[in-house]
């Protein structure tokens, strides 16, 4: 099981260090950390489809949510511009699997940046 871990904890075996994503900063998530760790991915699918074929764009499970809790100043883009790369990166990168949302939606800019 993936777990979210402070930078100095070390797998089990002594080998790869333990994912450490940054600190969301709302005060509790839609579900326990265990729940979304596992399953995550189904609910913003599951999003996703509402939105897309159902315009409901504010879901319990929105993209929206997720990166007004998870998303951290990215200082790599110009505008200084939101990034939620350092929250879903580290935990994507320890189970070597591919992080795409990006591939569709851009970063969040800052106050006063782009509209929506």
């Amino acid at each position: 099981a993936i777990s979210a871990a402070a930078s100095t904890a070390v797998h089990a075996d002594g080998g790869v260090p333990l994912p450490s994503p940054a600190k969301a900063t709302g005060e509790t998530c839609v579900e326990p950390a265990d729940v979304m760790r596992r399953n995550h991915m189904d609910f913003l699918k599951q999003q996703r489809d509402e939105t897309m074929r159902l315009g409901i764009r504010d879901g319990k499970y929105g993209l929206n949510g997720c990166v007004e809790c998870h998303a951290a100043d990215d200082p790599k883009t110009p505008e200084a511009a939101k990034s939620i790369e350092p929250f879903c990166g580290e935990c994507h990168a320890y189970a070597a699997v591919t992080l795409d949302c990006w591939s569709c939606h851009t970063t969040k800019p800052a106050k006063g940046g782009a509209k929506k």
